[in-house]
């Protein structure tokens, strides 16, 4: 985790810190998720995530590179999102960025 500040902020030089943190893309905004074998959707659990966030993937594997294109979000709620993706018979892993 990052640097971040008190919900009503901080003091000069604190700010300044974590405004150049995340100028520099040192954000808390980030995790992994292994999608296992034999399922079909996968439940993606992050208080960080709404019902409006975008979810980007990144591959973490040659398994999950192969298989991006049939990842998608299918729904999404407070605090958890329902991954769709194909059947298969290796675990598939992939880093993800949460945005809004």
């Amino acid at each position: 985790m990052f640097r971040s500040l008190p919900a009503f902020g901080g003091d000069q030089r604190s700010v300044s810190e974590v405004v150049r943190g995340i100028m520099d893309g040192k954000t808390n905004n980030t995790g992994a998720i292994t999608l296992t074998q034999s399922q079909t959707t996968t439940t993606l659990t992050d208080r960080r995530i709404g019902p409006t966030t975008v979810i980007l993937f990144s591959p973490l594997n040659d398994k999950g590179a192969d298989e991006l294109t049939h990842l998608y979000v299918s729904a999404r709620g407070q605090g958890t999102a329902t991954l769709t993706h194909r059947n298969h018979n290796f675990d598939v892993k992939y880093a993800y960025a949460l945005i809004g």
